[in-house]
């Protein structure tokens, strides 16, 4: 990372796409000092701080230079780290620039300066924009010299304890496991993806509408088709992401996983695919695995246990999937009949997703924001 990039860095990032928000924090120790990373989007800290000073939306590095002061302490203010019980004061060391796929970043690196002499157990408690942006996520990627942990922190989990002890191959496939539940859970897109592919599972298609399924087998195997269908197909993307073999730009992802939110939910307002929604699933779960690789990368993949990672966080991602639908498919099938689920619930709720989706849509493929 060099200064002199910093020209070219600002000037390119009105083509970068929008994306929700993220901070990429890296913390890293050996027991008796502690030192970190923090990669904060410069179009965050504009919208918190204001960077642009003459406001002709080019931030140059003398811009940004004269509010360093005032990143560290808006910043720092809103990350804590204690070691074993005691409070660690956070001390600013240096401040780079960097290039993420969505745009640049401010690099503020710091040391944590403890009252224990001893630091290996640790508690994070990270709030940055939180008060801004609720669906902001700190990805933090921490070493404390016994191997790679990560977490996805958000304004529900703001909080993670580190342990310095040596981790096992199962704790580390547990933590990778449960950064995939988590990430489906949080990612409202994927959600709203699946829950518009389940919405007609309790319903037949007849001419000019819908009916209610009469056995609940009927509704079961259906969604057993699109989600064994889904799941496939964005595994399969999900590895050859992450492990590099293929990569497309943000941009194109996050814009494509926001389309086919949209036509999935107009597909039940106006069916052009009923009895083969599957191939549906398939077709636009290539495309979300893209967006699950994202996450997986930038909480970084452990080179000592590469493939255990990313099953782990494969399997996470399906236990989260299983869970909505356990919980979806039986509320469903017994409110099938009733209209307030065929008026009210599908096509209401449809009608929604597609909306929102098509605002997202916008969003990403133009950089805009509109809400």
């Amino acid at each position: 990372m060099r200064r002199l990039l910093l020209a070219l860095l600002f000037a390119s990032g009105t083509a970068h796409a929008h994306k929700p928000s993220d901070s990429y924090l890296t913390v890293l120790g050996n027991g008796a000092a502690l030192h970190g990373q923090w990669d904060i989007a410069l179009r965050d800290l504009e919208y918190a701080i204001g960077l642009d000073a003459d406001g002709d939306g080019n931030i140059t590095w003398g811009e940004l230079k004269a509010k360093h002061a005032e990143i560290d302490a808006y910043a720092l203010a809103r990350l804590a780290i204690s070691a074993e019980g005691k409070p660690c004061r956070l001390i600013p060391t240096a401040h780079l620039v960097d290039d993420h796929t969505d745009g640049a970043y401010a690099v503020l690196r710091f040391d944590a300066q403890c009252e224990a002499a001893s630091q290996t157990r640790i508690v994070l408690d990270y709030k940055l924009f939180f008060d801004l942006d609720p669906t902001h996520r700190g990805l933090l990627r921490a070493d404390l010299g016994s191997g790679t942990q990560t977490a996805v922190l958000s304004p529900t989990r703001p909080r993670i304890e580190l342990d310095a002890r040596p981790r096992s191959l199962l704790e580390q496939f547990g933590d990778y496991l449960g950064e995939g539940v988590w990430h489906i859970w949080i990612g409202f897109d994927h959600i709203l993806f699946l829950l518009s592919l389940l919405l007609p599972s309790v319903l037949l298609p007849v001419a000019g509408g819908w009916r209610p399924a009469e056995r609940f087998g009927e509704a079961f195997w259906d969604v057993v088709k699109v989600a064994t269908a889904f799941t496939l197909a964005h595994s399969i993307t999900l590895s050859l992401a992450a492990l590099s073999v293929i990569e497309l730009p943000s941009r194109l992802v996050e814009s494509a996983i926001a389309f086919s939110v949209v036509a999935a939910a107009l597909n039940n307002l106006r069916p052009l695919v009923q009895g083969r929604r599957w191939l549906v699933a398939f077709g636009f779960g290539l495309i979300h695995g893209f967006g699950f690789a994202s996450v997986l990368t930038d909480l970084g993949l452990p080179r000592e246990a590469l493939l255990l990672a990313l099953v782990g966080f494969n399997v996470g991602v399906e236990v989260g999937q299983l869970s909505i639908i356990a919980v979806f498919l039986p509320l469903a099938f017994v409110l099938r009949q009733h209209w307030i689920y065929r008026r009210l619930i599908f096509i209401g709720g449809s009608a929604a997703i597609a909306v929102i989706a098509a605002i997202w849509l916008v969003e990403r493929a133009f950089d805009v924001k509109l809400y």
